[in-house]
């Protein structure tokens, strides 16, 4: 399970010295020669959520009211109202779009209309075979709900779009002046989008037309405030700019990543102005509390389970290696904040310098066998389910690194900064994909990234899963 294994540095190597071999993530207030000073924050118009649910709402209640065979049964309509709400916001139905639109969303709400009266239709016959909806009610009632619900989504969305342009979003654009004029440009043109760049933020200050370019903190600032600004367009590496966005999107700004060149069609998620956009989030990923709890048990319950295998380690180890059973080592964890790392020790660095700075020490010939087969079948790793216990990692996450290699590699590849929005863990996606030891730093910066950004906690389960079946069949560390 460790990210770790031979002496160079995988991937080729990063950029080499001339960067200082402490924690990463630059601190909230500084970035990029940015300097985000507090203050008040900005007030941000968000669509209220509640129409959609009341228009799914009233559309079933008018097609019970209008079928005689569920006129008069209450819990037949409470029931069908409770399986159409659900299927709607689990398929993220009430979630409000950047640019609604009633026709992108009426195979997904008449489908969900059609499994609630299905659904219905089945527990009558179940409970009571002499009640049973008839095949008629079942079409009449599905026609009529989604009549009326994509009616009424029409006229929400309708009302939505009209204010969006009428009452346009202020918004920054962030990354390289040329390809953020670029970008502002077109967004103007298309005022239907609904948002209306006022700036652009670069470190280095453009000249020529467009919009005026913010070169420092205090400049974001002004703007943010005397504008209203309540939307942030990214173009370019989002890594350049972290700290920024995390200050802007605590202030209440809503986030888009924008790919300013590549065909819409070519990525998933939202179009704005022609150009295909995916909302942000500063905060980790939803779910966190039960992602918490699955850490908690797993880690309490593999202790206690292996408790005696850990014992038998760390006695053989203090008998055949000396004292000096248990390995530290301060490591980067979630939002650049340094922990100490437990494992067994399997190498004796010949100081701390090396600890630090040398990539790597599995396979060397000085190992003796138990130390081996320790990093073999990833053993040395157990100790770290205390880490989790504690909070210090989670089960699944990125792999937490050395300060030293962590300053390196957020420097030489782009997202690598960016894998510390989460909490590291003692397997990832990465790791289930093979990207362990000498392999490509790149490679798992993406593997790593896709998983926060599309984390959930059966995917946390499957990698869990997979982890314990590779155990099975180790093939070294």
């Amino acid at each position: 399970m460790t990210a770790e294994s031979t002496v160079p540095s995988p991937g080729g190597q990063p950029r080499e010295h001339g960067f200082s071999p402490v924690s990463v993530i630059p601190p909230r207030e500084a970035a990029d020669g940015f300097r985000f000073p507090a203050g008040r924050r900005t007030s941000v118009r968000r669509a209220s959520r509640l129409p959609l649910p009341l228009v799914d709402a009233g559309a079933g209640l008018l097609a019970c009211l209008a079928l005689a065979e569920t006129q008069g049964r209450p819990l037949l309509a409470g029931l069908l109202l409770a399986a159409v709400l659900g299927l709607n916001a689990r398929a993220s139905l009430y979630r409000t779009a950047a640019v609604p639109a009633v026709l992108d969303e009426l195979p997904a709400v008449c489908a969900r209309i059609a499994v609630a009266w299905c659904l219905l239709a089945a527990l009558v016959a179940a409970h009571s075979p002499g009640h049973a909806l008839s095949a008629r009610t079942l079409a009449l009632g599905c026609v009529l709900q989604s009549a009326a619900s994509c009616l009424g989504r029409g006229a929400v969305h309708w009302r939505r779009r009209r204010a969006l342009v009428r009452r346009p979003v202020a918004a920054l654009v962030i990354g390289p002046a040329g390809t953020a004029q670029r970008v502002a440009a077109a967004f103007l043109r298309h005022p239907w989008s609904g948002v209306r760049p006022v700036g652009i933020v670069d470190r280095q200050p453009g000249g020529g037309e467009g919009l005026p370019v913010l070169t420092t903190g205090e400049e974001v600032q002004r703007a943010l405030i005397q504008n209203g600004v309540q939307a942030v367009l990214v173009v370019g590496r989002r890594a350049d700019h972290a700290p920024l966005l995390r200050a802007l999107g605590e202030s209440g700004c809503v986030l888009w990543d924008v790919d300013a060149d590549s065909p819409s069609y070519d990525m998933r998620g939202e179009r704005l102005a022609g150009f295909a956009c995916r909302r942000l989030s500063v905060a980790g990923p939803r779910g966190s509390v039960g992602k918490r709890l699955l850490d908690v048990l797993v880690s309490g319950s593999l202790l206690l389970a292996a408790g005696p295998v850990l014992l038998v380690c760390a006695v053989v180890l203090r008998l055949t290696d000396g004292p000096g059973v248990v390995f530290r080592q301060e490591r980067i964890g979630k939002d650049g904040r340094p922990f100490t790392l437990l494992k067994f020790r399997t190498h004796r660095p010949v100081d701390a310098h090396e600890a630090a700075t040398r990539w790597s020490v599995a396979n060397e010939h000085e190992m003796s066998p138990f130390c081996r087969f320790l990093r073999r079948t990833s053993l040395d790793e157990l100790l770290q389910l205390w880490n989790v216990f504690w909070g210090d990692m989670s089960l699944v996450g990125p792999r937490p690194e050395r300060p030293y290699f962590v300053g390196k590699f957020s420097q030489a590849y782009p997202g690598y900064a960016a894998r510390h929005r989460m909490r590291t863990g003692i397997t990832g996606l990465a790791q289930i994909h093979g990207l362990r030891g000498d392999t490509s730093i790149e490679d798992r910066c993406r593997f790593d990234n896709a998983y926060i950004d599309n984390w959930s906690l059966w995917q946390d389960i499957c990698i869990l899963l997979r982890t314990a079946a590779a155990l099975v069949r180790p093939t070294g560390s």
